[in-house]
């Protein structure tokens, strides 16, 4: 396939010759590449057809784009930022610029910059008591489950459920699939290869390591907690 800066920057001249800015984001700009990696495009334009999402081939490249106006693209991350987990922010961050007509781009990156920076919005006390309730429950289950197959959905719901939590307490942004992965092992390495190792060892069905390991989690969010719990 062609190179993907070229690329990217020939589709977004050909599809959007109008656009104010857009960028180049994802796995395609990193050593993390593989054969499946696509092309994220964000590309602002100042009305119609944005906003709108769409998948396309060109050039023998998938392509995922994300076109937006800029009110859009703000109200996305506001958004995204309440939940935690801002693919937006990201991509516009740590993305290529493309286009950037009249400087609204480099505004926009600089911007995402300093929100990704200062991370997602803390845990409130009730939030962390319902995340430490859900990953105690779980692990309570793993604990007595004797059924293999039960056992490889609560070893990947409790990876998930940890994995988060370590996240949020230490004020990190979540990310999903494959990027949940590469938000912990950047923000604490020696607890995602932990939690991976004794994830695969506990599916196979040697579960105390991996719970041994959620229970740290657990402990590092104030510990378990399930009795006196009320759930609205």
């Amino acid at each position: 396939m062609d190179d993907p800066v070229l690329t990217a920057r020939e589709l977004v001249r050909y599809r959007f010759p109008a656009a104010q800015a857009a960028f180049l984001a994802g796995s395609v700009l990193t050593g993390r590449r593989t054969p499946t990696s696509d092309l994220d495009i964000v590309v602002l334009l100042d009305g119609p057809p944005a906003p709108c999402r769409e998948n396309l081939l060109y050039r023998g490249w998938p392509v995922e784009l994300f076109v937006q106006t800029e009110a859009v693209w703000h109200s996305f991350a506001d958004e995204e930022t309440t939940k935690r987990s801002s693919p937006l922010l990201a991509m516009c961050s740590d993305g290529m610029l493309l286009v950037d007509k009249d400087g609204l781009g480099a505004s926009l990156q600089a911007g995402a910059r300093k929100r990704w920076a200062a991370g997602p919005p803390p845990l409130s006390d009730r939030e962390r008591d319902h995340q430490r309730y859900a990953l105690t429950d779980l692990l309570d289950d793993l604990r007595g489950c004797g059924d293999p197959a039960e056992r490889v959905y609560l070893v990947s719901r409790m990876l998930q459920r940890a994995s988060e939590l370590a996240l949020l307490i230490g004020g990190h942004w979540l990310g999903g699939g494959k990027w949940l992965s590469r938000r912990l092992a950047v923000a604490d390495p020696g607890l995602h290869s932990a939690l991976t190792e004794a994830a695969e060892q506990a599916i196979a069905g040697h579960t105390s390591v991996f719970a041994a390991v959620v229970a740290e989690v657990l402990d590092q969010a104030g510990g378990p907690l399930w009795d006196g719990v009320v759930v609205p």
